[in-house]
């Protein structure tokens, strides 16, 4: 008989890691979560601190707006799974429109105190180089972009599969006392409210068409840095560096994150910027803020140069520079099955970005949903994934085979963030719940929250029947 008493291990102490250990001791089973940050002379190219759950890339983890946003969506359901994530996202929130970003050092904090508090977690700095021991009978290995390479190399070979990987970027942070305000301004796209009520959460920074080429020329002949072993390693669509976007047209920054719509500059409202360019708060004190969509592989001794070239940030102050780290996911589609075992060794788990989610929100989502899978095999009641018709359930079928293979059958598995796309269709309702006709324009947006309705509904009814 299984002994409900046995630990379950967690390997990686990030987004994925935190929550599954989370979930697991909720459960009322004890967890050892292993993290490599905090041994001497151990570290990742992207970490700054040993913290628990540190955000490394942005500070925002998307649209909060559950009825019309798939990643709103899967907030709500996290929330309603008691996930550590978005309890400690929300108690930590800064001003972001209708985003949830965090003050990044705070949420860490919160994090790693809630789990060290817990009397059922034990949390062991050590690198687990290799494949966990085989006494250890239920392991979630969440290790993510940034796996140790032994760990990686054990992995590769006990699937027989070559892992893919690709670049994530990193944008650049501004000390909020270096933006002119006398060119920038304060306003959210559309003075859209944000979760914590601020409409005017962005600062903007607006660009003529001279200015713009400029810009664009600046990017384009820039240094770059270079990782000759990387060179064939695909970028993924959603963390593009700014100057690939720009190799791949001169307007599509212009119609990507450098949009000028939804945007009024109130020194000259009847002209409209050409360009622009936003930051985003990035801490609780209000002293840092973040350039939103502006990932970058540019040489740093190159970055102040050619961001200072925006208007509002020409005395720019840089709190860190953009950078590269490498991200690496399964063939997740041919290696785990529903559950997120690895099918030629069901003992080990695998949550987070390794799995080939993206984002966020979608990694630490993968990890409470093994986190819970796991606790439950341990208390011997079997649980199945979530419905698809919800956001985390849709996910789950991506990663394990909702994917189309290419010519030949050639796998085109490829990291995906969260999309109603990702969820069962339903038709557009024409009419609303007072029998009112919805003009055609709207059927759209009013389909997205059936869709969401039905998923909360269907997500509630797993939940109770666990």
């Amino acid at each position: 008989m299984t002994d409900p008493l046995k630990p379950i291990h967690v390997v990686g102490g990030g987004l994925a890691g935190s929550e599954a250990a989370w979930q697991i001791a909720r459960a009322g089973v004890p967890v050892i979560l292993h993290e490599m940050r905090g041994v001497p002379g151990v570290k990742t190219d992207a970490h700054q601190t040993d913290g628990l759950a540190e955000l490394v890339c942005s500070n925002s983890f998307r649209s909060d707006d559950w009825e019309y946003n798939a990643v709103g969506l899967l907030h709500a359901e996290m929330r309603a799974l008691d996930s550590i994530i978005m309890a400690c996202g929300d108690a930590h929130q800064v001003p972001a429109g209708g985003a949830l970003a965090v003050d990044r050092d705070g949420f860490s904090q919160a994090v790693t105190a809630k789990l060290e508090a817990h009397p059922l977690i034990t949390i062991v700095r050590e690198e687990i180089a290799g494949l966990p021991p085989e006494e250890w009978d239920n392991v979630i290995v969440a290790t993510g972009p940034l796996t140790s390479p032994a760990l990686a190399a054990a992995i590769l070979e006990t699937t027989g599969e070559e892992s893919l990987s690709f670049f994530d970027a990193i944008a650049p942070i501004v000390h909020a006392d270096s933006i002119d305000f006398d060119i920038a301004w304060r306003q959210s796209r559309y003075d859209k409210e944000g979760p914590g009520g601020d409409a005017a959460a962005y600062v903007n920074c607006p660009m003529d068409k001279a200015r713009y080429e400029a810009f664009i020329d600046a990017l384009l002949d820039g240094p770059k840095a270079e990782f000759k072993d990387w060179e064939n390693v695909p970028y993924f669509d959603g963390c593009l560096p700014i100057e690939v976007m720009a190799e791949r047209g001169r307007e599509t920054l212009r119609h990507g994150p450098m949009k000028p719509v939804g945007l009024t500059n109130p020194r000259d409202p009847q002209v409209k910027a050409y360009a622009i360019v936003q930051l985003r708060q990035d801490n609780a004190l209000g002293t840092l803020f973040n350039m939103v969509g502006f990932q970058t592989k540019l040489k740093h001794g190159a970055q102040a140069e050619v961001f200072r070239m925006i208007p509002g940030l020409q005395d720019a102050q840089f709190a860190r520079l953009g950078g590269l780290h490498r991200n690496t996911f399964l063939n997740s589609p041919k290696l785990l099955d529903r559950q997120l075992r690895l099918k030629s060794m069901p003992r080990l788990r695998f949550a987070g970005q390794v799995t080939g989610v993206e984002g966020y929100v979608e990694s630490a989502a993968m990890g409470l949903l093994t986190g819970r899978l796991a606790a439950a095999e341990r208390l011997g009641r079997p649980l199945d994934a979530p419905p698809v018709h919800t956001a985390m359930g849709a996910l789950v079928e991506h990663i394990t085979g909702g994917h189309l293979a290419g010519p030949g059958g050639i796998s085109k598995f490829q990291p995906m963030n969260i999309n109603y796309g990702l969820l069962p269709p339903l038709e557009a309702p024409k009419v609303d719940e007072a029998g009112v006709k919805i003009p055609m324009k709207e059927r759209g947006r009013a389909k997205k929250r059936l869709m969401s309705l039905r998923a909360m509904e269907a997500l509630k009814a797993w939940r109770d029947a666990d």
